[in-house]
């Protein structure tokens, strides 16, 4: 017999005419599940400081793909007569000390140094999410030499061993054009950059591998290697997304530090703000003219800034913790 309350312990359960459901309540049980994918995009577009990064990174967009709507003026045509001019008509910054415009030059510039960190960017995370995923998957051997190969490229310093790789390349080959200057620059940071990628999708595929729906594709028959490229590599990619985009920032870094030391991008042939700020150095000791170098240093310095709010933003919005 269930048991009576003492008196003043009473309770009281409202009838469901009194407390209805609001719409809040009501859950839509015939709509499909949203993916990992879908929810992280619902979060990313409630940021500000995604919005704000994106659009910054449009125009740096914009001013590589149609760069003529910027300026009108040839970046490679110098006059010398109007070194260190002033603002005029079509120069609304100004001339540098070769007397090139500066505003054409940063507007171009913009090209070689983006282009050095997307494909830098492509090359690592490739690499690193491939041998990555099959060292944490697959374990054993196969482990042991992936682990003990990156850590060997991880203790070499980045920037020491690009200056090292570029110094040989240039004695080599001294007479690159846009292409060949990219591409020896992009080889350079990609050979040593990609431990760091490997690192964090081995750990990423560590912790998803043993999860329960892997273990359910297997039991239907799912074979390893469909496990691992269906299932286990698209729930291990949000780490190396995060990392690619702040990672993107310092190669165009890393790239603008190995033109201003004169050894990365060719200065004659390939107009770069690595190149300008090298340019421009001589100006710091007389301290006059500072902003032929300040603008270049300025545009390069928002370029990286978006990329690292842009992966702040992405990172939040992967985050696990952040569900909850």
């Amino acid at each position: 017999m269930p048991e009576t309350p003492r008196p003043g312990q009473e309770r009281f359960v409202a009838s469901i005419e009194e407390t209805p459901l609001r719409d809040i309540d009501v859950v839509d049980t015939t709509a499909a599940p949203e993916s990992q994918w879908a929810e992280a995009w619902k979060r990313l577009r409630g940021r500000g400081l995604f919005w704000v990064s994106a659009v910054l990174l449009l125009g740096v967009i914009v001013m590589i793909a149609v760069p003529g709507l910027f300026t009108s003026k040839d970046p490679t045509m110098c006059d010398i007569t109007l070194s260190l001019a002033g603002p005029a008509e079509g120069s609304p910054l100004g001339y540098n000390l070769q007397g090139c415009d500066v505003w054409s030059r940063t507007v171009y510039g913009a090209r070689a140094s983006v282009s050095v960190g997307i494909f830098t960017v492509l090359i690592v995370a490739t690499i690193g999410s491939i041998t990555g995923a099959v060292a944490g998957f697959y374990g054993g051997w196969i482990d042991s030499v992936v682990s003990r190969i990156s850590d060997i490229f991880f203790s070499i310093p980045l920037l020491l061993a690009a200056i090292v790789m570029l110094s040989v390349v240039n004695n080599l080959f001294p007479e690159r054009t846009f292409w060949t200057g990219v591409a020896s620059v992009v080889l350079a940071l990609s050979l040593f950059a990609w431990p760091q990628i490997t690192r964090q999708m081995r750990g990423a595929v560590l912790s998803v591998k043993n999860l329960e729906f892997v273990d359910a594709a297997k039991a239907i028959g799912a074979s390893n290697r469909r496990n691992l490229i269906k299932h286990v590599v698209p729930n291990s990619m949000a780490p190396v997304i995060v990392t690619s985009m702040i990672s993107l920032g310092v190669f165009i870094v890393a790239e603008a530090t190995l033109s201003f030391l004169g050894i990365g991008l060719p200065r004659q042939e390939v107009v770069s703000w690595g190149n300008d700020i090298a340019d421009a150095q001589v100006l710091v000791r007389s301290g006059e003219n500072l902003d032929v170098m300040f603008i270049p240093a300025t545009a390069l310095a928002l370029t990286v800034l978006a990329f690292i709010l842009l992966g702040d933003a992405v990172r939040d919005a992967l985050d696990p913790k952040a569900k909850k």
